[in-house]
């Protein structure tokens, strides 16, 4: 089976790719294509046995969204509840079904805290509670594990790293009848290291005259240039940067790196 790369960022209003290069060893086959989503997918089946898989993806943009607070909200969308436009919902349904068990008197009990049924609330501000609610009240351990933490667990353990907190996100939003999806991107932030980034995980929510919005729930902000989009998919499962599988020896210990690397580029240097 080939390996599935989401390595490509998505290109948009706010994004401008000026060139963009993928190297990668040992000897292979590589096919693009375009998934259900939209994302730029690339197949790469290799042709020969190695010791080592290297990955190297550089990319040029431009990214425009350097005011991520300054966005217009549809008129009957700034208070919460609020039903989505039918012609929009039939689009959007699919994002505000569950995608982990129902646990609505958990999500209900924790939302209580800041928000309880039946409450009229602006969206942006019932957004934000739950965003810096999780980035305040939960602890970030390193979890090398694979996959991603069941909402449940989330809650119960008060803990989890960002692609949990980005499904707990979510499943908060589908409670309250608003469409999230679930971003696999790059994040550059102050408190890393100069040239350096991270892989990075985050939700989406789809507000009418805004469209699709950012929320960083590790961080508790709204999501600007300091981000980057690589795919988007409506279970948190769906979208790893790299996928796929390998036979090796008993003897063999695999070991992974993965290195995010970030440079400003002066705009008469382009």
């Amino acid at each position: 089976m080939p390996h599935k790369l989401l390595l490509h960022p998505r290109e948009g209003c706010d994004v401008r790719i000026e060139s963009s290069d993928l190297a990668i060893h040992p000897a292979h086959h590589l096919c693009w294509q375009r998934d259900v989503y939209d994302n730029a997918v690339a197949l790469a089946t290799f042709t020969e046995r190695c010791n080592g898989l290297s990955i190297d993806s550089r990319i040029v943009l431009q990214h425009f969204d350097d005011r991520p607070l300054d966005f217009w909200v549809a008129d009957y969308a700034v208070l919460d509840p609020f039903l989505y436009d039918p012609a929009e919902y039939a689009d959007l349904c699919a994002y505000i079904l569950p995608t982990y068990s129902p646990i609505e008197p958990l999500l209900n009990t924790w939302l209580r805290s800041f928000w309880h049924s039946g409450q009229t609330v602006e969206t942006y501000v019932l957004l934000d509670r739950i965003n810096r609610a999780i980035a305040c009240d939960f602890t970030y351990p390193q979890r090398e594990e694979p996959g991603v933490q069941a909402p449940a667990a989330t809650l119960a353990k008060r803990a989890g790293c960002c692609r949990d907190f980005a499904t707990l996100f979510s499943a908060a939003c589908h409670y309250l009848g608003l469409a999230a999806r679930f971003v696999s991107g790059y994040q550059c932030s102050p408190t890393f290291a100069r040239g350096l980034g991270a892989t990075h995980a985050w939700p989406e929510v789809y507000l009418p005259g805004a469209g699709w919005k950012g929320y960083d729930s590790t961080s508790g902000q709204v999501v600007g240039n300091d981000h980057i989009v690589l795919a988007v998919g409506r279970h948190p499962e769906s979208v790893p940067p790299v996928s796929g599988s390998f036979v090796a020896t008993t003897h063999q210990s695999p070991s992974m790196q993965i290195v995010v690397e970030l440079a400003e580029i002066p705009a008469q240097a382009r």
